[in-house]
């Protein structure tokens, strides 16, 4: 997980009334691997843009499309006009 995607879900939280700390305490048990967003993943990003600007994505959406790639992975999502996307990307939409 993209640490940009770490603060979406931690934020989320804080504004639905969780303690942030606990929250991120509970993930980091998981073993859910937290990465940086580094200049490679902030490149990688950024060249996404045009090809998911016209489905709404933003830059945490960007992060985490960007880290699948870079790690030649699926990106995980719940929201489900990432299955329309043709990027060469594998995305697995949950349930």
């Amino acid at each position: 997980m993209s640490c940009v995607n770490l603060s979406e879900v931690l934020a989320r939280l804080a504004r639905d009334g969780h303690d942030v700390a606990a929250a991120a305490e509970q993930i980091r048990r998981t073993g859910v691997q937290i990465v940086p967003f580094d200049e490679a993943a902030a490149r990688a990003a950024a060249t996404l843009t045009r090809a998911v600007r016209s489905h709404g994505l933003g830059i945490g959406d960007r992060a985490c499309l960007a880290l699948a790639q870079l790690r030649g992975r699926p990106a995980v999502t719940a929201d489900r006009v990432w299955a329309q996307l043709d990027i060469g990307i594998t995305v697995e939409v949950l349930p």
